[in-house]
């Protein structure tokens, strides 16, 4: 696939940029590894979705305010990040595929974050949660490449499936039947990532959120499991 199957503005969601670094080494041998012997937009974008949903682990934990903490190459660097990163990671590996992609983000209320994680947010509102948007058959179509699958069986929740045609957003509601998570505000897309505006809002937001960092050191994934198993047995 190439730029040129796509109009002249389509460019900016092809090429590399600061954060979306599709020109970074890793990522391009990512990606291509990914998508080698894939044939057809749909089915390169799943090859390229469930990996980075389920092998970089979903962590809001130790997020600063740092430049190169949000960059793709980043994330597949370290295997694990929050929602906007695995995004940004998600939009870099489509660029390396030829898929046009960009950033879309929106305000939701996260009913089944870990006590732990709303004591220090403050609030259960969740500000910029971040999703990928592929250009697939002819129209953009949102992937939410966030929570991997091992982290959904500690909370209960269905993962959340792609498959190239249908909007992939959070489903409001987990196995038991209660709420999961519900959008509040849609923020809109961009074609790169608005590191000022969105770290500006999450310290006005999230004033327990000291100099850009939240709950360094604390593991998410062992915090679900725990109260799960408490929530079980009670």
């Amino acid at each position: 696939m190439t730029a040129s199957r796509y109009p002249a503005d389509f460019d900016r969601f092809l090429t590399p940029t600061a954060f979306i670094d599709s020109d970074h080494a890793d990522v391009r041998d990512y990606a291509s590894d990914l998508v080698r012997g894939v044939e057809g937009d749909i089915d390169r974008s799943l090859a390229l979705f469930y990996p980075i949903r389920d092998d970089v682990l979903y962590s809001p934990y130790g997020i600063q305010a740092e430049h190169e903490m949000m960059t793709a190459s980043y994330t597949l660097e370290v295997k694990k990040g929050f929602c906007v990163q695995k995004a940004v990671l998600l939009a870099a590996a489509a660029r390396v595929a030829g898929i046009p992609s960009r950033l879309g983000f929106a305000d939701v209320r996260n009913h089944l974050a870990t006590k732990r994680m709303l004591a220090l947010m403050e609030t259960d509102l969740f500000i910029w949660h971040g999703f990928t948007e592929l250009y697939l058959e002819g129209k953009w179509v949102k992937a939410t490449p966030a929570f991997n699958i091992a982290l959904c069986e500690k909370f209960g929740v269905v993962p959340l499936d792609f498959d190239g045609r249908n909007d992939s957003i959070f489903q409001p509601y987990d196995r038991s039947g209660r709420r999961h998570m519900e959008y509040v505000r849609d923020r809109g897309w961009y074609a790169d990532l608005p590191f000022d505006e969105i770290f500006d809002d999450f310290a006005a937001t999230y004033p327990a959120w000291p100099d850009g960092e939240l709950g360094k050191d604390k593991d998410f994934h062992a915090e679900a499991e725990q109260e799960n198993r408490a929530s079980s047995t009670t």
